[in-house]
Order: C-alpha cells, then structure tokens, then sequence
C-alpha cells in the first residue's frame, strides 16, 4: 500500500506548529496550550518563511484545539502579519478548520474579515478533508 509522504515539521512552539506538505501548501495547527504574543508572532513568521521558501500561497490552517485570539494578537495579525504575508510570500489563501470552543471562532471571525482589502481569501470549515479538498482547488 502506497502512502503519502508526510508534511516536514518547519517551527513548533507552545503557539502550534507549522509544516511544509509535499502536496504544496503550508500548514499552521495551533495548539490548546495557553500562548504569548511572541509565541503567536513566531509561529507566524515561520509560516511566512515557509511560504516565501516553497513559494506555496496556500495554508490548511486547523485551529480546532486553539484558544482565542488576544486582542493584542488580532491586532498584529491584521494590522502586520497580513499585510506582509500577501506582500512578501505571496500568501493568497487560507482553509480555516474551526476551533471548537465559540471564543476562538469569534476571534478568528475578526481576523479574517478584517483583511483591508488584501488580495487573499479565507473560507471556514468543520473538518480538515473538506477543508484540504478546497484548498487545493484555489491553486
């Protein structure tokens, strides 16, 4: 039986984990552990990297587990990450696998409908073949 090879780890911290799959996408799932701004920060730089590397626009991006986003880290990610994540890495689409917990959705739902304008599209989902099967369709 033949298999899929395996994504490579890039960066784990208490925020997530980020991985490169062969099938050529990034993929961020964060954690349920309790995080920093700085841990959030570097999750998604190396995410960035990851995307500037392979040149892959594309993230699976599973947050089922994850706690919300702080306002601190919504800000960031809106106001910084975003914008130089489309700019610098080419980022142009995300396939969001939902957290769980309400709060998370919420804080999420911030973040992905406050994109100004950039040229990147996000789409929510409740499990991660649905998700990956769109993902791969936005190549």
């Amino acid at each position: 039986m033949l298999t899929a090879p395996a994504s490579m780890l890039v960066f784990e911290n208490a925020a997530g984990r980020v991985e490169a799959d062969p099938a050529g996408f990034m993929r961020s799932h964060w954690g349920p552990a309790p995080r920093t701004l700085a841990e959030t920060q570097a999750l998604l730089q190396h995410l960035s990297q990851g995307m500037r590397r392979h040149g892959w626009p594309l993230v699976l991006i599973n947050q089922v587990e994850m706690t919300p986003f702080s306002p601190e880290e919504q800000a960031w990610i809106t106001q910084q990450w975003l914008p130089a994540a489309v700019r610098e890495a080419g980022y142009r689409a995300g396939a969001i696998v939902l957290a769980t917990d309400i709060y998370s959705r919420l804080a999420t739902a911030f973040v992905t409908t406050n994109v100004h304008g950039l040229p990147i599209r996000y789409r929510s989902f409740d499990d991660e073949s649905t998700a990956l099967a769109w993902l791969l369709r936005q190549r």
